[in-house]
């Protein structure tokens, strides 16, 4: 799913938070977005996935401006589980779309290796690790296999090695599948392993974008170099 934006902007009464002149998000492409906290990157976010409402401005899914809400999810940094087993709550997006029985039971049990989560299929989400949360929250997102995952900075509050799994499922569904994903973050080592693409946001505008080697490698905007070396504060 390609997506496009045109005058993009957000405010609350007289302060402008988001405005954004244009831009893209290339079909079957990881784009990270980049940026100091309160930069805009969140509200942007939100407003892809139909939670918050932009104050002016345009966004294109595809050829429409309809939300695709069936083909979409979003991944916060808390994960939110339904109060049942993790075999269920993996399950759930998929008996919402009426997959047959045998397609559900074999894509869980698919996500559930590749996660490291066989063990715990029985097991409610409540009494689970926060990693093992949010590895339950990411296989629940990938069940149905969207068309645009939306994350926002989903590794962290998790440890390295459970941060490790879900960036190798993270590359094999967007390879596999051809998701187009958007990931929110501030870590740039891990920008620069999982986003094809990055957009640098300050104080609400895009500054640069491009591919994401070149643009954290070879900044070209003053700021855009000031914040990849630790400079930018605000």
């Amino acid at each position: 799913m390609n997506l496009r934006f045109e005058n993009l902007k957000k405010a609350y009464g007289d302060k402008t938070v988001l405005d954004l002149a244009c831009g893209s998000i290339e079909h079957g492409k990881i784009t990270g977005l980049i940026g100091s906290n309160g930069a805009g990157k969140s509200t942007f976010l939100n407003i892809v996935a139909g939670l918050d409402k932009p104050t002016s401005g345009h966004i294109w899914y595809g050829s429409t401006e309809e939300l695709p809400r069936s083909q979409m999810t979003l991944l916060f940094q808390q994960p939110y589980l339904i109060h049942t087993t993790v075999e269920k709550n993996i399950a759930y997006p998929l008996k919402l779309r009426k997959l047959p029985k045998d397609q559900i039971a074999a894509r869980v049990a698919e996500l559930m290796a590749e996660l490291g989560l066989t063990d715990l299929a029985k097991q409610r989400g409540r009494l689970l690790s926060g990693g093992e949360m949010q590895k339950v929250a990411f296989a629940r997102a990938l069940s149905f296999r969207p068309e645009l995952l939306l994350m926002d900075e989903p590794t962290s509050n998790i440890d390295a090695a459970t941060t490790a799994e879900i960036e190798r499922i993270i590359k094999k569904e967007n390879e596999e599948a051809g998701m187009t994903m958007i990931f929110v973050g501030h870590n740039l080592a891990q920008i620069k392993r999982l986003c094809h693409e990055v957009i640098f946001i300050n104080q609400g505008k895009i500054v640069e974008s491009g591919p994401t080697l070149e643009v954290l490698g070879n900044p070209q905007q003053p700021e855009t170099k000031a914040f990849v070396e630790g400079r930018l504060l605000f």
